[in-house]
């Protein structure tokens, strides 16, 4: 059986900037807060909302990115149907390997919420 694993690669690396992000940057920004205001509920409040456009932020981000890498892929692909005369089916499994670009953004989303809960439950 072989299996190709680049093809996780793109949602992979979303979730693990996602993570890395949805911590770092939660958790500064109710330490910022914190710092001004000593007021738990003003901590939360800024915590969600840095966790709402935080996600959005990740999502949108690696969804123009990878798409913008699988519009380049497609485009290299017509060409070599017309270069090297391949066929629909060999041109379909081309396809299969190519990253979902919704996928790496839900994967960036949900890791950034994850991780940004983390911070938020340590304020709790």
């Amino acid at each position: 059986m072989n299996l190709d694993y680049t093809e996780r690669g793109q949602w992979l690396r979303a979730a693990i900037l996602g993570a890395n992000d949805g911590l770092l940057s939660t958790a500064s920004l109710m330490m910022g807060v914190g710092a001004v205001q000593k007021d738990v509920k003003t901590m939360i409040l800024s915590g969600v909302a840095g966790l709402a456009a935080g996600a959005s932020s990740m999502a949108i981000g690696e969804l123009v990115s990878v798409y913008s890498l699988y519009d380049i892929e497609m485009a290299q692909m017509k060409r070599k149907v017309t270069t090297e005369n391949m066929g629909a089916e060999e041109l379909d499994v081309e396809k299969e390997k190519l990253p979902n670009p919704w996928h790496a953004a839900g994967a960036s989303a949900l890791s950034f919420v994850v991780r940004a809960l983390v911070s938020l439950l340590g304020v709790i």
